[in-house]
């Protein structure tokens, strides 16, 4: 055997060790269930839902009388007086309502009776009630009616407990090791109000699920787990007193206490997990299944009405938004809690229940580590296509048989754990390309280092070394420094020399904005052109570019005073900065390109450091660089001008110094001359006033920058640069200007 056959059989091996390992970790993750795999878990349960709902079947004895929005606006705010529901009931149940349901709590005797009101000393003195009516209670006269018909009475669960047990009406028979021990489990119950609990058929949990549970009801507990023993659903207590049932049958594990396998009541079967809850198979919420409680108390004698009540299975409940009765669904949708009930029963009576057991759970475990030997074998022996392909296959294969199961058997198979283990172990041949693909940009990286900045090679490896047009939009500030005095020195020294000049200058001049962490982007001529924040972000970058302007200010200074200036007029420097959005990225031609900045920005920063003539001063910034940097830079106001190809004039400002400068007594003394100065020159104050003014900033400026000296005399002659009425009139020419040019 070779060495390369010996590397390629070590390397075979070590992908299939870890494989194993990988294999064997994600078992052990499906064992301990982890939140986001349950989570992930049940998510995909939901769109298979989503993909196949369950049909409506209208012909199901089941119906909803809903307290909507226009029953409260007929009948008044909720709670409605107990002799009103008392009417509600006797009306459905003269139209021949099987069995009556109410999703709702009647914990507190009725505000309304005409007992209770009269204890309020305030109103008993302005209440006229005959004698006979002093002692009517609204509650003993609900409970009569309730007691005339097969009423379901709701419970709902709560932490504190008020002494009052509550006790199915329903007989439980246990089947198996103690099935009901592991149930969920309530605190306490809301008891109904006296004599309500006594005078109704049946006793039911209104609640869809645990306590403080939030969020998709999937599973609905039909056996509650209380103080006083099992209760049943509402659901669940309404279909038994409809079937004319006294005993529900809990039937659980024979080996194992505290399992229950299903629910047994009259004919029907309902396989249930382990503590007493069913899936919902949800379908669309529909029109049909309700019945407004405005028709019922409004046209109790309509046969239409009786036609949709008569033998039917009545839950009554609310939709109305203020009532909070709310959910939401696998299916996305918002509905009333009634409405869940309503959709277990129509479950139970179609036999469309779905399953999911203990068999189910292992053959998903089983399909994950299949899944995991085809994605190692093959891929440590065939590579990554072969690898894609069979794990693909493989994974397609997995969804399919959960699908089926789910279309076909009503078993929630989840194929999202299977499919998890084959990406896991797919990852190893992404470690393996992301260890070539290193050793690749290193290489790259070498070649190119000759050629290109830094800064452009981290781009080039950000994007996969894909270097194409096109950019992306961003904020960036760019400089333009443009040499002063250039043409002197060009006629005084050779061609050669100037050339050794130029680089000299522009390497000092470079230095200092790579100091700041700008991007050089090219030299033009006698000038160089850099920005900020591209390609990688700068934090702070508009003060970054005007440090940079500055230390150029400093660079120059110095290279005047070198050897190789000896005996030359120096030059000088105009510099204009600007921050705003550009276009950022590689813009050329399809066969070459330059990675550059286009966009308005540019212009305006340009157009700025030409200003710098008519200003008189070497480093002016545009309002934005201004805006942002006022609080770390010397800056002052030099007037609005007129930049060649914008609309509007642009205010502009010279940049002094940097925070020290900032921060110095002898610049806020300027800072305040020079704001009285400004003030007086647009208030139009006699000349003497402004001269006086001028000369004032003149004498601080000295002991400042020397550059100041030449502003502040130039001032004298850009006055209208500073006036609101003569800025409208030039702008109005510039634009009547452009206008002619437009028509020329």
């Amino acid at each position: 055997m070779t060495v390369k056959s010996k590397e390629r059989s070590t390397r075979r091996r070590g992908f299939r060790l870890v494989g194993l390992c990988l294999i064997l970790f994600g078992c052990f993750v499906r064992v301990i269930d982890p939140f986001p795999v349950r989570m992930t878990r049940l998510i995909y349960f939901d769109i298979l839902q989503r993909m196949a709902p369950r049909d409506y079947t209208p012909d199901l004895p089941i119906r909803v009388v809903d307290i909507d929005e226009q029953s409260l606006a007929n009948w008044g705010q909720w709670p409605w007086p107990r002799n009103l529901m008392a009417q509600m009931v006797e009306n459905l149940g003269q139209n021949g309502a099987a069995v009556i349901a109410f999703d709702m709590l009647f914990v507190e005797p009725d505000r309304y009776s005409p007992a209770r009101l009269l204890e309020d000393p305030a109103l008993a003195e302005v209440l006229s009630v005959d004698e006979d009516a002093q002692n009517l209670d609204n509650d003993v006269f609900f409970g009569a009616e309730i007691a005339k018909w097969p009423v379901v009475l709701g419970v709902a669960a709560r932490v504190a407990d008020d002494g009052q047990p509550v006790i199915s009406k329903a007989g439980i028979i246990e089947i198996g090791e103690s099935p009901t021990s592991g149930l969920v489990q309530v605190p306490h119950w809301t008891p109904p109000a006296p004599p309500l609990y006594s005078d109704a058929t049946g006793i039911g949990g209104v609640n869809v699920s645990p306590l403080g549970g939030t969020g998709v009801v999937r599973r609905v507990p039909v056996l509650w787990g209380g103080p006083d023993g099992a209760l049943p659903s509402l659901g669940i207590e309404a279909l038994r007193v409809a079937l004319g049932e006294t005993v529900l049958f809990a039937e659980g594990a024979s080996d194992e206490s505290g399992v229950m396998l299903a629910l047994e009541l009259g004919d029907f079967r309902l396989p249930t997990t382990q503590n007493g809850e069913v899936w919902i198979r949800y379908r669309r919420d529909r029109p049909e299944l309700y019945v407004s409680a405005n028709d019922v108390m409004t046209n109790p004698d309509d046969p239409a009405l009786r036609s949709r009540i008569e033998n039917q299975i009545i839950l009554v409940g609310t939709s109305a938004a203020g009532l909070f009765d709310m959910h939401q669904t696998s299916l996305g949708e918002s509905v009333p809690g009634v409405s869940i009930h309503a959709q277990l029963l129509e479950q139970v009576l179609t036999g469309e229940m779905l399953s999911r057991s203990d068999v189910t759970a292992a053959l998903e475990l089983v399909s994950f580590v299949l899944l995991g030997l085809v994605v190692v074998a093959v891929m440590s022996s065939f590579g990554a296509v072969a690898s894609f392909i069979a794990g693909g296959v493989s994974a397609a294969v997995v969804v399919l048989i959960s699908w089926m199961a789910f279309q076909n058997q009503l078993v929630l198979f989840d194929a999202t754990f299977p499919l998890a283990g084959g990406m896991a172990n797919f990852g190893l041949l992404a470690g393996y390309l992301f260890i070539s693909t290193e050793r690749e940009k290193r290489a790259i990286r070498k070649i190119f280092s000759h050629y290109v900045a830094p800064e452009i090679l981290d781009e080039m490896e950000g994007s996969d070394h894909q270097l194409v047009l096109g950019g992306e939009t961003q904020e960036i500030t760019v400089m333009f420094a443009d040499i002063r005095g250039f043409t002197p020195l060009s006629e005084s020294v050779s061609a050669t020399e100037l050339v050794a000049i130029l680089n000299e200058l522009f390497s000092q001049v470079g230095d200092q904005i790579l100091h700041e962490r700008g991007t050089i982007d090219k030299f033009i001529g006698d000038a160089v052109m850099a920005f900020w924040n591209a390609p990688l972000p700068v934090e702070n970058h508009p003060c970054r570019a005007a440090r940079a302007a500055l230390m150029m200010r400093g660079a120059l200074a110095q290279f005047n005073r070198s050897e190789i200036m000896r005996e030359r007029p120096p030059i000088a420097l105009a510099t204009g900065c600007a921050t705003g959005q550009a276009c950022v990225g590689n813009i050329g031609s399809r066969r070459r390109f330059n990675y550059t900045v286009i966009g308005d920005v540019v212009n305006v920063a340009a157009r700025i450091e030409q200003s710098c003539r008519h200003v008189d001063y070497d480093i002016l910034v545009s309002n934005s660089v201004y805006i942002l940097g006022k609080q770390e830079l010397a800056m002052l106001e030099a007037g609005f001008v007129d930049l060649k190809g914008k609309k509007n004039l642009e205010p502009v400002y010279i940049l002094i110094g940097d925070q020290d400068m900032l921060d110095s007594e002898a610049f806020q003394n300027l800072r305040d001359a020079h704001a009285q100065l400004l003030s007086a020159i647009r208030a139009r104050e006699p000349l003497e006033r402004t001269d006086e003014l001028r000369q004032n900033c003149i004498d601080i400026a000295k002991e400042i920058e020397p550059g100041l000296l030449t502003f502040y005399r130039a001032l004298s002659g850009r006055t209208a640069d500073f006036l609101s009425d003569v800025q409208s009139n030039k702008l109005l020419f510039s634009h009547h200007a452009r206008e002619g040019q437009n028509l020329a």
